[in-house]
């Protein structure tokens, strides 16, 4: 499965950059990834447009989505590997939210929770808690130590 994790604007912080590339790298040792820095909306939707085996499943973060636990993200992303995706892609959305198009045209939404976090930081978090839910699928330590 490719592993995309997609996000809109430009990022500012050298910071958000090193740690965006640490997770990257880091998720890599389970599974194939990519980070994308996208400039619009539209061009996040249109990453569903690639022709493959099976459609790419697209996972919008969002608040009014499905709150999870890392476990709950752990099991998710198993059942993507068990049931054959090809393509698997999280995106975090613009300043002021996906519109009504883009929810209605997404496999799923996820919510980090009810607590609204800058952008940059929102990608951070998506990115260790897909790392966290691969160590727990792998039965490895990071999960229990941290």
């Amino acid at each position: 499965m490719k592993l995309r994790i997609a996000w809109i604007g430009k990022t500012k912080e050298a910071s958000i950059q090193a740690l965006t590339a640490e997770y990257l790298k880091r998720i890599a040792r389970y599974n194939a990834c990519e980070g994308l820095e996208l400039g619009s909306e539209e061009a996040v939707l249109r990453l569903r447009e690639k022709t493959a085996r099976t459609a790419p499943v697209l996972v919008l973060m969002d608040s009014r989505g499905r709150a999870m636990t890392s476990e709950d993200m752990a099991d998710f992303v198993r059942d993507h590997l068990e049931c054959g995706t090809q393509e698997l892609i999280f995106a975090i959305g613009p300043a002021d939210g996906w519109s009504e198009a883009a929810r209605k045209s997404a496999s799923a939404k996820l919510s980090m929770g009810p607590m609204t976090l800058p952008h940059e930081l929102a990608r951070v978090v998506l990115l260790e808690q897909i790392y966290r839910g691969f160590t727990i699928l792998k039965g490895h330590p990071y999960h229990g130590g941290h």
